[in-house]
Order: structure tokens, then C-alpha cells, then sequence
């Protein structure tokens, strides 16, 4: 399975990161290193992470969500076309997702970033568009929303926050993972396998009491 491939890889790198100061500084993003020339930095900063809580956060998110998506392009697509449908999905999020991270510090000496939750933001919001009734929340907050109203409380939480520059988070990563991964997801199936993801998201949202838009517990 291409996700759990991708797991592997992601902790594999980010492990030998933590004790490799020099391998850190060669992959982590850094805007005046991108100005010249090195632009693997686009990519391989996706699979550095912080610390192990933010590494166990991440690959934990992708799995639960970047399994369906894997599934779905596969059994739609193709297993061949599907697979690659989905790895250039998450490839191309990572590069997506940093772009307006890279023209808003490009001349910040002082930044730096890493970590997947760009790509793993895009899963999200793709599982989002497939599934908007199924029920979604937040590690130990004992609250179920439908995935169509947590992604519109999400952005707009991200959307907030990246306006404060909160937190030290990325923000603007989330926001631009989440909407090109609907994007994506939205033009891959039209073009390759006739399906309008957009009527079937609509079709599919039905509330009838308020159980429908929220429960309590896990």
C-alpha cells in the first residue's frame, strides 16, 4: 500500500533527521536556500517533522484518511493509474501547499519549515469532498461533526489564525493543502473517469435532525 509506504519513508527520514543536524539543514525548507536553486527543498522538507508527537500526529492523520483516498483513485482509476493518481497527489500537495509560505518569507533569512500537514491537509479535504457526511473530530475532544461541517469550521479557523501568524503553525499551509487537494480530486475524476465529485458531494448532505450535524463522544 502506497501510503503505508509513505509513512515508512516519512519516518524513516524524519528519525534520522532528529539525530543528523547537517541532514536536517540540507532538507528542511528554507527560502533564501530555494532562491538559489535548491529546489528539492520543495519537497523533502515534507518529510522532516519537528519532534516525535508532531511525526506521530501527522502519519497517524495520513493514515486514517489517506488510506480511503489511495483506495478510492484505485478502484475508479485503476490499480496502475490510481496509484499514480494518488502519489502524485501527495507529491504535488507538498509542493502546492509551501508556495505561498515561499513568496511571502523568500527573503526571511530567519525562517524555516517542515513537516507533512500541507499533504496530509490535502487528504483531509479530499476524504472531505468523498464522504461529507461521515462523522470527523479532534484527538480527546469528544465532539463528532459531519466531515463537510468540520472542514468549513477548520478553514476557517486556519484562515483566522494564519491572519494572526499564531502559534508558530503553518496555517497557510493547511488552507492551500486543503483546497488543492479538492481541486484535484475534483478535476483528476471528471477528466479520467467521468464522475462530478462536486454533485455527488451535494447529493450526498442530508439533514434531517440535529444528530445529523453533531455527536458527543468518540
Amino acid at each position: 500500500m502506497i501510503t503505508i509506504t509513505i509513512i515508512v519513508l516519512t519516518s524513516i527520514v524524519s528519525i534520522l533527521a532528529f539525530r543528523n543536524n547537517a541532514m536536517m539543514e540540507r532538507m528542511i525548507f528554507y527560502p533564501p536556500a530555494v532562491r538559489r536553486g535548491e529546489w528539492h527543498r520543495l519537497f523533502t522538507y515534507g518529510f522532516l517533522h519537528a519532534d516525535y508527537m508532531h511525526l506521530i500526529f501527522n502519519m497517524f492523520t495520513l493514515y486514517f484518511f489517506a488510506t480511503d483516498i489511495e483506495r478510492i483513485c484505485k478502484v475508479q482509476l485503476g490499480e496502475r493509474a490510481g496509484a499514480l493518481c494518488f502519489i502524485i497527489l501527495y507529491l504535488s500537495a507538498l509542493l502546492v501547499s509551501i508556495l505561498p509560505t515561499y513568496f511571502k518569507q523568500k527573503e526571511n533569512r530567519s525562517y524555516h519549515g517542515l513537516g507533512a500537514s500541507g499533504a496530509v491537509s490535502a487528504m483531509i479535504f479530499a476524504y472531505m469532498l468523498i464522504n461529507p457526511m461521515n462523522f470527523m473530530g479532534i484527538l480527546f475532544i469528544p465532539v463528532m461533526l459531519p466531515a463537510f461541517l468540520f472542514g468549513i469550521i477548520f478553514m476557517l479557523i486556519s484562515i483566522s489564525l494564519d491572519k494572526k501568524e499564531h502559534g508558530g503553525i503553518n496555517h497557510s499551509a493547511h488552507i492551500t493543502g486543503g483546497v488543492y487537494g479538492l481541486l484535484y480530486m475534483i478535476v483528476l475524476f471528471y477528466l479520467l473517469a467521468d464522475i462530478n465529485l462536486i454533485e455527488s458531494f451535494f447529493s450526498q448532505i442530508r439533514i434531517d435532525s440535529l444528530s445529523d450535524l453533531f455527536h458527543i463522544g468518540f
